[in-house]
């Protein structure tokens, strides 16, 4: 059974999740854990939040084994871009746009 968990508007550029999702996919949820545990990148604490979410929901919701748990999927859209202005010389302004992600993780067991 495939169950699902979602964490919107993530203060981190897509393409910053997807390097570390990449290294993900497909673990055990335990080995998942682990090794974003120990990655150097701020990225993957925020990862990491939502792979331990999919995990609670599999095994509240769904009953599911948590040491049978396996990291299925792992998606990273991208969200809003939060558009500001960063001040400069002589009374100008430049653009400023702070990007954010939508990250979706399935997670898979057995019943």
């Amino acid at each position: 059974m495939k169950v699902i968990a979602k964490s919107r508007f993530v203060t981190v550029a897509a393409r910053k999740l997807r390097l570390i999702a990449d290294a993900v996919q497909g673990k055990t949820v335990e080995d998942a854990l682990t090794y974003l545990r120990f990655m150097p990148s701020p990225s993957a604490r925020e990862l990491a939040k939502v792979v331990r979410s999919a995990s609670a929901n599999a095994e509240n919701n769904h009953q599911l084994i948590a040491s049978g748990l396996k990291v299925v999927g792992i998606e990273i859209g991208e969200g809003p871009r939060l558009k500001r202005q960063q001040p400069q010389a002589r009374g100008r302004a430049s653009p400023l746009v702070k990007h954010t992600s939508l990250v979706v993780v399935t997670v898979e067991g057995e019943a």
